[in-house]
């Protein structure tokens, strides 16, 4: 079931949505709005996916169970493996 809805745009936006339109590449100014809504749904939930794999990745960070590290630790360690392939 479709619902009207009546939205306000720029005027760039409008031109733009109408140059379309009339160029053929859309049957009308719904069509491109729904093209939009589409790929702005899309987009947000590949961005929900990042959040909740970055999400799981600190979740793992904090629950393991090695060490923590000090960045001079670190330092010291990185300086050893490269003098290693030297």
């Amino acid at each position: 079931m479709n619902e009207k809805l009546s939205i306000s745009l720029p005027s760039e936006m409008v031109a733009a949505i109408k140059a379309r339109v009339d160029a053929g590449a859309y049957a009308s100014t719904s069509e491109v709005l729904r093209a939009a809504i589409r790929v702005w749904l899309r987009e947000e939930e590949e961005y929900q996916e990042r959040m909740s794999a970055i999400r799981q990745k600190v979740a793992a960070s904090l629950d393991d169970s090695r060490p923590n590290l000090s960045g001079h630790d670190v330092k010291q360690r990185l300086d050893a493996f490269f003098d290693k392939r030297r």
